[in-house]
């Protein structure tokens, strides 16, 4: 069979370099999203396979376990081929060598891969290139070429097929490391919705629990006053767990504004007198936010469940919401004129139902705050009122130092 021409397994040329320089850009630019990363790197694969004037191609990623290559995506390989080629042992033939050595390799295809495999498929073929996926010294997949004419792999043709490989190799780590890092927020936010959950209605479900217990104790005895003490105090307990509850489920299904924290915040800040009767003043001091998505997010809840705890628990008439930067921090803070620290679980008067307000979800604020390397700071303001205040560094790197 003649040698195809303007084959990268040939001398390149600029025809040659400019759909590499393709793939190139593409690895870079377009990192996979929506589709899967063994999609990804099957649209590759045809490119591959022009580039090196080969008849049949496959992309093949290493296992979880590191023992095993797996066929992603194939071009010119027969069903018998891909079925039994499903899964193979990494360190097998040429393949094997090239994920071993991190290295493109060329090799005698047709007698080896049909000895291992015992598929005559690959007799008609003289010669494999074997492009390994290399991230910082570690195999995650490779290329398999296969051409019907056994030539000589030019060392420059070599160097375009490494530097595809570790471009999609690198495109292929961080996919991985998306993934990984999606699957921990989902946790954490799992987390932190049952820890408020529990939070918000548990201390009250125990309230409720002991009070059941005085109601039936004050009924055996006889004592009707003291008995509809107990129910009313149940009645009231109850009536503030299903509103923490239809709180709770509004905050869960809130989402952050496209255009970002401050937009979100106006938004808030918009409707917040409609719904709790609490006229909310927005002062927006910063020139500009230099926060991630996920920053912008954990301050988006912490604010959001502070104005919460003012409509839930404060009694103010007027609050307000201050967004600025001093001292190389940014301070977000909440204040209003209502009963003060009470607000905040302190509740004076010494009364037997001191947990009934205590939880306002205060723990899991700080701990949002934390992955802000910041605080939350809470106290009285004179007078009366109360003020919460999240203060964390406004320089990215001092923010990661920190951490």
């Amino acid at each position: 069979m003649a040698k195809p021409r303007n084959s990268m397994a040939g001398t390149p040329d600029a025809a040659n370099r400019l759909p590499a320089l393709q793939i190139l850009s593409e690895a870079t630019l377009s990192p996979p999203g929506e589709s899967s990363i063994e999609e990804w790197l099957g649209r590759f694969l045809a490119t591959m396979v022009r580039l090196a004037g080969a008849a049949a191609g496959a992309v093949r990623v290493v296992t979880g376990d590191g023992e095993h290559l797996r066929l992603v995506a194939s071009v010119g390989l027969p069903q018998e081929v891909v079925v039994r080629e499903k899964l193979m042992p990494v360190d097998c033939g040429a393949c094997g060598v090239a994920v071993r050595n991190a290295t493109v390799r060329q090799g005698p295809a047709g007698v080896a891969c049909a000895g291992v495999t015992s598929i005559a498929w690959f007799g008609g073929f003289a010669n494999m290139v074997v492009v390994p996926l290399v991230h910082q010294g570690r195999v995650l997949g490779a290329y398999n070429l296969f051409l019907r004419e056994e030539r000589a792999l030019p060392e420059e043709a070599a160097l375009l097929y490494r530097s595809i490989g570790e471009h999609l190799g690198m495109a292929l780590e961080n996919a991985r490391l998306a993934r990984e890092n999606l699957r921990m927020t989902v946790m954490n936010e799992r987390q932190m919705m049952a820890a408020e959950v529990h939070d918000s209605l548990a201390q009250n479900l125990a309230y409720v629990k002991m009070r059941l217990a005085l109601l039936l104790e004050a009924q055996r005895a006889g004592e009707g006053e003291r008995a509809l003490k107990y129910a009313t105090d149940m009645q009231d307990a109850l009536g503030e767990a299903y509103a923490d509850l239809r709180e709770l489920l509004a905050q869960f299904r809130s989402r952050m504004d496209p255009m970002g924290l401050a937009q979100a915040l106006q938004g808030i800040t918009a409707g917040f007198e409609d719904r709790t009767g609490i006229a909310l003043v927005l002062e927006n001091r910063l020139a500009e936010l230099n926060l991630s998505v996920d920053e912008e997010a954990n301050v988006f809840h912490i604010v959001q469940e502070a104005l919460a705890n003012v409509a839930r628990h404060s009694g103010a008439k007027r609050a307000r919401l201050v967004m600025e930067e001093r001292g190389g921090e940014y301070e977000f803070t909440v204040e209003d004129d209502g009963v003060g620290l009470f607000a905040f679980g302190s509740r004076p008067g010494g009364d037997d139902q001191p947990g009934l307000r205590h939880h306002l979800g205060v723990n899991i604020m700080r701990e949002r705050a934390q992955r802000l390397a910041g605080r939350i700071e809470i106290a009285n303001l004179p007078g009366r009122g109360a003020r919460l205040r999240l203060v964390f560094p406004s320089d990215p790197a001092a923010r990661a130092a920190a951490r």
